[in-house]
């Protein structure tokens, strides 16, 4: 499985505010983050994968709401998780 447990605390403690953090809004920005980059990678080979791609979209989503959110309470910690993350906004 691409993301097991050992995975899911190393983001936590990384982006979060430890390593049991997983309700932060970095935590869970930087969750969505990584599956959706795997998911891009499995769609990039089964194209016709629809329901994979469904998902995708429906991440991306809520994770611009995390973002969004992040944005209008503390614009520097949304501009921190950015640019750790790497992402384009």
């Amino acid at each position: 499985m691409y993301l097991d447990k050992e995975k899911k605390v190393e983001i936590f403690s990384q982006y979060g505010q430890g390593a049991t953090d997983t309700g932060s809004a970095e935590a869970q920005i930087a969750l969505f983050t990584y599956r959706i980059k795997h998911l891009t990678e499995h769609l990039k080979k089964n194209h016709k994968d629809h329901v994979t791609a469904r998902s995708l979209t429906m991440m991306v989503g809520r994770r611009r709401k995390l973002l969004k959110y992040l944005y209008n309470i503390d614009i520097n910690r949304y501009r921190a998780i950015v640019k750790a993350l790497g992402l384009r906004k």
